[in-house]
Parts: C-alpha cells; structure tokens; sequence
C-alpha cells in the first residue's frame, strides 16, 4: 500500500474508515491534523479526534505547511492525513487557489513517494448545492481540483456512504 486517499461527504464515516487502515498497518503511526481551534465548536471537534486515536500515534498538527509536515514525517512510519478539506481552506485564505493547487500537487507527490503508507481524508463537496457566495464556489472547486489531483497521484482511492466505502477505480 502507498497513498490512499478517502473521500465522502460529512460525517460519512471517512476518518473511521482512515483510522481503521491506519490501525492495520503494523508500523508506527503519525496522525497529520490540519485543523484549527477558530472557535468553541471546532475545538470540542479536535478534543473528540483527540480522543479517538490510540495513544501511542503521534500527532502533527500543521494547518498550512503539508508538505513540510508530511517530508519531516519518519519515512516507514504510516502517515493519516486529515484532512485535506481543512487544510484546502485554511490553504486558501492565506492565498490564491493557483498556488494552492500547485501546493496540493506537491504534497501529493511527496505522499505518493513516502516508503510508509499514507492515507489521506477528504471531503467530497462538489455533488451538493452550488455555494449561494463566490468564496465558497472558489473553496468548491479548488478541493475538487485538490481531491484530483491527490487521487491521480492515489495508488488506491475509496468513497464513503454513510459508513460503507466504494473502491474507485483509475
């Protein structure tokens, strides 16, 4: 196994299904964690994955610089990434989309490289409601550029559905 990337909707069960791959593997674990504690909600979020992850993973929490993150990650470790949908935004509001893109390709070659396995979550956001704001179809479509380019870049990819995955093919 090498670069898995996992993708489905909100609370699919993605993370779960990340987790349980991860768990699998019989090296050590480094949990990559891109979000940010912005306010009361998304902290109580954190604290909970927090929680969940056994306690011997060690944890990276990097909002911006993935693939500064994902090459200081030990090489055989297993590497969980979660996830680029956070890291998409907090990516985009510190620049423009072009830069963010060239930036996800990057970390998906360097992923795509690592001698460990890496699995990667991510939100699919492009099969619901257009955003009503430019902000948000921006954010839309550069995950859906991101999502692409990480799952050309996947030795294997999966959709989750309300906790059962799909297997999609190249």
């Amino acid at each position: 196994m090498g670069l898995v990337l996992v993708t489905g909707g909100a609370r699919s069960g993605k993370s779960a299904l990340a987790v349980g791959i991860a768990v699998a593997q019989e090296r050590p674990v480094a949990f990559l964690a891109t979000a940010q504690a912005g306010d009361a909600d998304m902290a109580a979020r954190i604290a909970r994955h927090r929680a969940e992850r056994p306690p011997d993973w060690r944890t990276i929490e990097e909002p911006l610089a993935l693939g500064r993150a994902i090459g200081a990650t030990p090489a055989g470790d297993c590497l969980l990434i979660d996830c680029l949908s956070l890291w998409t935004a907090n990516a985009l509001a510190a620049g423009d989309a072009d830069a963010v893109a060239e930036a996800g390709r990057e970390a998906a070659a360097l992923a795509a490289r690592r001698a460990g396995p890496t699995v990667a979550v991510t939100n699919e956001v492009g099969m619901g409601v257009v955003p009503a704001t430019p902000l948000g179809r921006r954010y839309r479509d550069l995950l859906g550029r991101v999502n692409a380019i990480w799952a050309a870049a996947a030795d294997e990819a999966a959709f989750v559905v309300a906790g059962r995955s799909l297997r999609l093919d190249p």
